[in-house]
Parts: structure tokens; sequence; C-alpha cells
């Protein structure tokens, strides 16, 4: 296969510490898979473009992404920012708006030797990404918030019966790699319109894959189920119910520095960790890349799909080995209660890349 360009985008507090690590492990990974090495473009994004190029995400970066099948994107602070940028839409959502990444993938699972509250938690929320109630994105021009008076605020929530079909279908298509079960989660009893609409659709798709066991939830009574030790797969839901319940799917198997996202469209992918900045800890080599470990992995499975190369599957695999492998071995960095820095962890995590065949 031929060479394949990435982007590489470090963003703000920790990004410069876990982007370049992520970079280390994904090349490791490939190597030690037999697969063709990635190209790695750096691109100006965050505070550092502001102050080079006056803008948190330059024309340069926007136009260098789009000839580009995916990118690995690190963390922003926009609350940081200048007040006149911090007022934008935060950069990595304009990426997610201005590339259609409309398929949002957060696996949550226990690891070995990590403490969680759902130990037998393996679930993969997939969440629409581009409508429902977000301003940063359903709306083509402008905020979908306003306020006709000082003391009232309205907020528009758009769902359309395509975007609901697609991303029905990205769950679908997952759920039948897996343990072939389906769970739809919405609000259909208070927004019988909306949500409704996207339950119907949902439901439609799901009849195109018979061999999937397809049911729906409220999402209050599956933010319990999770809780309490519910048995679930894939679970496809909107917008604003997937950013709320794949937080606490991450929490319940570990931690958010552990949680693993890809948003994607059919032609381009982003691996983007679910967790922020951190800014507090930026620069002391104390963060944890693992939630970005994974995301590559997740971004490489993607790939392996999009060019039906087996080599870069087995590099994703390679990356999730050892990562068990490092922290079953009782090796953690300091926010899950280990020792380790950042660079020691990733050292560990590099040197068991090679080791699984």
């Amino acid at each position: 296969m031929g060479e394949i360009e990435l982007g590489v985008l470090h963003g703000d507090g920790i990004g410069a510490e876990i982007v370049p690590a992520t970079v280390a492990v994904v090349d490791a990974a490939l190597a030690a898979a037999g697969a063709s090495p990635i190209r790695w473009r750096e691109l100006p994004y965050g505070r550092a473009a502001i102050d080079t190029h006056g803008d948190s995400l330059p024309a340069e970066t926007v136009d260098a992404l789009a000839s580009m099948a995916g990118w690995i994107l690190g963390p922003h602070d926009n609350a940081a920012y200048p007040a006149e940028h911090r007022a934008r839409t935060a950069p990595g959502g304009r990426i997610r708006k201005q590339f259609g990444l409309y398929a949002n993938i957060r696996p949550a699972a226990a690891l070995p030797g990590i403490h969680a509250l759902r130990p037998d938690l393996d679930v993969v929320i997939v969440r629409e990404n581009t409508e429902g109630f977000y301003a940063d994105r359903n709306m083509a021009v402008g905020s979908g918030e306003f306020k006709p008076t000082v003391d009232v605020a309205l907020a528009v929530g758009v769902f359309t019966r395509p975007a609901c079909e697609r991303i029905a279908r990205v769950a679908c298509e997952l759920a039948a790699t897996r343990r072939k079960r389906l769970t739809i989660v919405h609000k259909a009893n208070v927004l019988p319109l909306a949500m409704g609409m996207f339950l119907e659709a949902c439901h439609a798709v799901a009849r195109e894959y018979p061999g999937l066991h397809v049911d729906d939830e409220h999402v209050d009574a599956m933010a319990a189920h999770l809780v309490r030790g519910g048995d679930f797969d894939v679970i496809v839901t909107e917008n604003m119910l997937g950013d709320i319940l794949s937080d606490l799917a991450g929490e319940l198997s570990g931690s958010l520095g552990l949680a693993a996202s890809l948003n994607s469209s059919d032609t381009q992918a982003m691996a983007q960790a679910a967790h922020g900045a951190a800014p507090d800890i930026a620069g002391r080599n104390r963060a944890n890349p693992t939630a970005l470990f994974l995301s590559a992995a997740l971004l490489l499975e993607w790939l392996a799909r999009q060019r039906a190369d087996r080599r870069l599957h087995d590099a994703a695999r390679r990356i999730r080995h050892a990562i068990s492998g490092t922290l079953g071995s009782g090796v953690a960095t300091a926010d899950l209660g280990g020792l380790a820095s950042t660079n020691e962890f990733t050292e560990l995590v590099l040197a068991r890349v090679g080791r699984r065949g």
C-alpha cells in the first residue's frame, strides 16, 4: 500500500507531551507490524497558532487537513485564550464542523491493573456528532442559541433524518463486528418529534441488519443501567446524550484519562482523546498518554478498513496489547495512582509494542 500522510496538531497544555509520545508509539507499532510508515505533517493549532498566525485554527491548517485521510489532535485550552478568541467556537469543534466528522466513536472497557467501578464494562458509544442541541455544530452560519430578551435564552436542536440514518448505519456495522447487540438511547417520551425521529430512523436502519438484537432505552434509564451493571454492547445516541453517557462510561471503566475517541466522516478521521488539556500539569512530565494512544489505535483501525490493509489492524492490536501489558504489570502515571512519568510510561509501551506477533 502507498504511503499515508497524517496530520499532527499538538494543541495546548499536555498536548506537547502526549502527541509526540503517540506518534512514537504508532511508528513503532507500524514497524513491528510490517506496515508502511506514516509521513507525519505538523500543523499549527491552538494557542501557539494564535501567537504565530492570529488564529487557533489557521487557514493553512484547514487547507492541509482537507487533503489528508486523518490526523491526531491534541487537546485545546480555549478558556485560556485571549478574550477575542475565547468568544469563538473552540478549534476542535471548528474542525469537526469543517470536515463533517459526524460519527464519534467512544469505547469504554476496563483495562488490566486499573481500579474500575464497572470492571465488567465493555461498550462502545456511537454518538451523532453534528446536530442536536450543541450550538457550535447544528447551524451552517451562526449559533444555535439566541436571546430575544436579556432574560430569555433559547436553544435550537436540529435533527435530520439523513443524519440519524447515517449514524445508525455506523453503529449497526460496528455492532455486527462485536456481540451483535445494538441499543438506541433517546428521550422520545419528552421530545417525540426530534428524538422520536432519531429513534424511528435508527430502528428502520437496524432492520437492514437481521443478525442484530436491537432494543432501546430512555437516557436516564441507560445512565442507571451503566452504573448498576447492565450488559450492553454498542449504544447509539444523539449528540448531547452521547457526550454525557460516554464521559460516564469512561469514568465507570477506570478514568477519563483512559478514554479513547475517534471522530470520523466517510472519508476522514481524527484521533482525539476525550480528556482536556490539563494545564496544571503541562510541562511536568506527569501526563497520562493512554487515552491518545488508544485513540490513535482507533484511527489505525479506521484506516485499515478504508485501505483493506490488515497490517494496520495488527499495528492497532499491538498498541492495545502493549498498553494492557504495561498497566497490568503495575506501571501507571500519577493520575491512576502510579509513579511513572509520561516518558517512562511511553518507553515501557514502546518496549512492548514489538513483542506480540
